[in-house]
């Protein structure tokens, strides 16, 4: 916690302390907004995780019925969590500040309105330091599972998904609820809470909006009137559209994202229209202007209708109902290594449309109201963020409920139905994840501009000034900054091989040292499995963390300002490819696989199913994929967002230490001469 104050080195105490307790009042604010943010965080974690495990065998029991009630359990319970989040952060949110409002002398002078808010932005630095750890340590834990129970199980015994014998079937199910529900919870917590808290520290610094108090609650109601369009979309799915056959799951789930979308345009107009004044005064590098209430309705427009551009490309790029995938199932024909060849191209490839997209809102937001601009666009892409946390989480839930069929023996027909739930439910955690990446794009850059705003302050000992790309300090960090998410990922890919080769030698123990694991006579010792996921994803989360949070600590304090502002979108730029490639990689292979073993596979006439060598090719590629889409390529969305509210909240730290600034000649008046 003490670690998170905004001044640690002995000079800024000691500067404290000589001027004024303001300083040391303001570190103790942000400290405070910190643990509140990382304990909602947890709490938003856990409460995601008790809904999943008690909705998941219900899913089940609904499945030997009827696959339309099954959906209903599924589904409903990702709204309840979905709702539960959103609701909790902005609660949460809104109770902060009214504490902080009754005890921070928010009234008392025009300075200290900017503090007020700047302080806040420790929520967002809270929630998503705890979603570096649960995205990395959720998905080093359930992909170490799911590769050494695919590699033996699979492959070497050719035993189901989710066969009772293998021994690595209870870690494997665990692990979907460690890492694509409670890290994929903390995640999105993460994205709307810094969205909100850069909103709120880029609008601070327009004195327009500093005239009424209500005009900067503009967010916060923005996210809530989201919860209530997301409410009513959600009716559609449960109450009015019926599930009846299995093609009918995927459309019902991609009209929530329909829906939701429209229903919020028109709602984005009212908000705007009676949170903020009709004109006011908007200050960039580029000087004073005048925006309107209508900017904000079409920046936060744009960043909807963005994200559900890149939710429909993804579900193209993803979903096996679409040419894409069937084409890297097809190219099994000939082994796995063209199958991987056609995976990642497909993964390359499937970054152009969402990359416009992100570019189109980014461009049209900041042209209306800069900075503060894309941080609607950010908050307008999250504002149906319940209704995406339903159907992401949906996901998962399917996925045990197939688990927990297979285990009971619950026979052939329930796990067909459970199994088509769960084809669905790739497809939609794709789709959550594109959102992820996306709204993250938006939120850094958002979080870049606060910090901007922030660094160029007066005050300042090392006050940032122009920023080029020419300049040899900003342009170091674009290349620093560009190699984070290479190196971050390659921590959290070795991290997960290493993890999975204990799995996969431990499951070759038991199965050779006990044969009648094999033969059902006896249970594997699911605890020894459940042991190795543990120790390793606590173990091995460490390193890529320490490099997140480190890296623009260490910059930022010796090359000062100038130095971060390269480095952020460095990491933003390179991150945001890496992630989407990544993820509808992992995402296409799977789904591949998923292809071929519904039968839908035909090699001259032949159908392939399950045991073919074009199946065990596609095993191949999923399980290539599966650290890919769930633990680097989601965990790169904390690193961008980390990175820039970490900068964001210590950004004094940078203006005040900068000690190598002067000996670089990157000052500007404060060295001497």
């Amino acid at each position: 916690f003490f670690f998170f104050f905004k001044q640690k080195t002995a000079y800024e105490i000691s500067a404290c302390l000589v001027g004024s307790e303001m300083c040391i009042r303001d570190s103790f604010y942000t400290g405070i907004a910190f643990l509140v943010g990382a304990i909602t965080s947890c709490v938003c974690g856990w409460i995601g995780m008790q809904i999943a495990v008690f909705s998941n065998y219900r899913t089940t029991y609904k499945a030997q019925f009827s696959l339309a009630e099954a959906f209903k359990v599924a589904y409903r319970a990702g709204c309840v969590m979905g709702f539960s989040l959103v609701s909790i952060s902005l609660i949460v949110l809104i109770t902060l500040i009214i504490i902080y409002r009754a005890s921070y002398g928010y009234t008392q002078h025009d300075v200290d309105k900017n503090y007020f808010w700047e302080a806040i932005a420790g929520y967002g630095l809270g929630g998503s330091t705890i979603a570096l750890f649960g995205r990395v340590g959720g998905g080093i834990y359930t992909k170490a599972a799911d590769v050494g129970a695919d590699l033996v199980g699979k492959l070497e015994q050719d035993l189901p998904e989710d066969s009772p014998k293998n021994p690595a079937t209870i870690a494997d199910n665990v692990g979907d609820n460690v890492g694509d529900i409670a890290g994929m919870g903390a995640d999105l917590f993460g994205s709307f809470a810094e969205a909100t808290c850069a909103a709120l520290v880029v609008g601070a610094s327009f004195e327009d909006l500093l005239k009424e108090d209500y005009y900067m609650l503009y967010p916060i109601v923005l996210s809530a009137f989201g919860i209530l369009a997301s409410f009513l979309t959600s009716i559609f799915a449960t109450d009015i559209m019926k599930v009846n056959e299995n093609q009918q799951i995927q459309s019902t789930l991609k009209y929530q994202l329909i829906i939701s979308s429209v229903l919020l345009t028109p709602l984005h107009y009212v908000v705007a229209s009676v949170m903020l004044p009709e004109t006011f005064r908007i200050q960039d590098e580029h000087g004073i202007s005048e925006a309107k209430s209508s900017y904000a309705f079409i920046c936060a427009v744009t960043g909807l209708w963005a994200g559900f551009i890149i939710g429909w490309f993804t579900e193209y790029y993803t979903s096996h109902s679409y040419t894409p995938v069937r084409e890297v199932a097809r190219s099994c024909e000939t082994g796995a290594a063209t199958n991987i060849i056609y995976g990642l191209a497909l993964g390359y490839l499937s970054t152009i449309i969402p990359v416009i997209c992100i570019a189109v809102s980014a461009y049209v937001s900041h042209k209306l109201l800069g900075m503060f601009g894309i941080a609607i666009g950010a908050l307008g892409m999250l504002s149906n963020l319940s209704i995406g946390l339903a159907i992401d989480a949906y996901g998962p839930i399917s996925d045990n409920a197939g688990g927990i069929a297979e285990m009971a023996e619950l026979g052939e027909e329930v796990r067909e139905k459970t199994d088509a739930l769960d084809a669905a439910g790739n497809t939609t955690a794709a789709i959550g994840k594109g959102f992820a990446i996306g709204s993250a794009a938006l939120v850094s850059l958002s979080l870049y501009g606060a910090y901007i705003t922030r660094a160029r302050q007066s005050n300042f000992k090392h006050k940032l000034g122009d920023i080029s790309v020419t300049s040899p300090l900003v342009f170091s960090g674009l290349l620093i900054g560009a190699m984070l998410p290479y190196a971050f990922s390659a921590f959290t890919m070795k991290s997960v091989g290493q993890a999975a080769k204990q799995m996969v030698e431990e499951v070759r123990e038991q199965l050779r040292n006990n044969p009648k694991i094999i033969t059902g006579e006896e249970l594997p010792d699911y605890e020894r499995c459940v042991r190795i996921s543990t120790q390793a994803s606590l173990k091995e989360m460490f390193a890529p963390g320490a490099l997140v949070i480190l890296t623009p600590l260490v910059i930022g304090a010796v090359f000062g300002p100038k130095a971060i502002a390269g480095l952020l979108p460095g990491a933003l730029i390179s991150g945001v490819q890496m992630a989407i490639s990544a993820s509808n990689t992992g995402g296409a292979w799977d789904n591949a696989k998923k292809y071929i073993e519904s039968g839908q596979l035909f090699v001259n006439g032949i159908q392939k199913k399950k045991g073919s060598d074009e199946h065990k090719a596609a095993v191949t590629g999923d399980t290539v994929g599966d650290p890919l889409k769930d633990t680097s390529g989601p965990s790169l969305n904390i690193l961008i967002k980390l990175s820039a509210i970490l900068s964001l909240v210590f950004a004094k730290l940078f203006g005040e230490a900068g000690w190598l600034v002067c000996a670089l000649k990157e000052g500007l008046d404060e060295c001497p001469k």
